[in-house]
């Protein structure tokens, strides 16, 4: 009797345990949704047909609750192409407080490799913010724990991004892809200057002998032959490489 009543005691020592960790690891994140102020849509902007080399920026302000991180992801798209006098007086420690955020991350410059983005309700329609002037709409959501680390700060590692995107990249035109020694193909969707400012869309054809890239991992430049699509339908599978350029998983 005595060892039985013992047993239960540890089990509900064990069940409390559990229910502790859990709660660290996977706790409701939805405190952090609204810390962000939405405002209404006052800059508005005609890319045009084609956006292959399209200058855009992004901020991603970083929440954490336990082990577990909460991003939101807001980009320039279809209002402005990151007017640099503004980018370049952002204060991205000041954001942080301002929002109550663990960090917020100035992500940018960057260029679209892509050809045309299609984007569905849930990357169409987030809610505009103002970053000091330069208004974004959000994008995507992200979450993921301090062991895998903010979006981007871990090279050649995936990361699960939730949006929902189709990307065009038309016949003709080159494309720019990571294969790992699993043989999974990473298409490049932008490039960026922060890590190299003199960074071009001509530079990433022989883009690969510039990176270090692991082993067994191989970078390849190609024409297309025909028109292809790269899609996301809630999930996207996203990887950096060492100069914060960023690529999504071929399904």
């Amino acid at each position: 009797m005595i060892q039985s009543k013992t047993w239960k005691i540890v089990t509900l020592v064990l069940l409390i345990i559990a229910a502790v960790l859990i709660y660290m690891f996977c706790g409701d994140m939805k405190e952090f949704e609204d810390r962000i102020p939405s405002v209404e849509k006052t800059q508005f902007i005609d890319h045009g047909d084609d956006w292959r080399d399209l200058r855009y920026g992004e901020m991603i302000p970083v929440y954490r609750k336990g082990v577990k991180l909460y991003m939101e992801v807001y980009n320039t798209v279809n209002s402005n192409e990151l007017p640099e006098d503004l980018w370049e007086k952002i204060d991205t420690d000041t954001l942080a407080k301002e929002y109550g955020a663990m960090a917020v991350l100035a992500n940018g410059p960057r260029h679209w490799v892509v050809n045309k983005i299609e984007a569905g309700s849930m990357s169409r329609d987030g809610k505009i913010a103002n970053f000091g002037g330069i208004e974004m709409t959000q994008r995507a959501k992200l979450h993921t724990t301090i062991f895998h680390g903010n979006l981007g700060s871990k090279k050649y590692t995936e990361h699960v991004v939730n949006r929902e995107t189709t990307y065009y990249y038309l016949k003709g035109n080159m494309v720019y892809e990571l294969i790992s020694p699993a043989g999974d193909v990473y298409r490049m969707q932008s490039y960026s200057q922060q890590a190299d400012p003199n960074l071009t869309i001509e530079d990433l054809e022989t883009l690969g002998d510039k990176l270090d890239l692991p082993d067994g991992w191989t970078y390849r430049a190609r024409v297309l032959d025909e028109d292809s699509k790269l899609t996301a339908d809630g999930k996207a599978y996203i990887i950096n490489d060492e100069l914060l350029n960023t690529y999504q998983k071929m399904r």
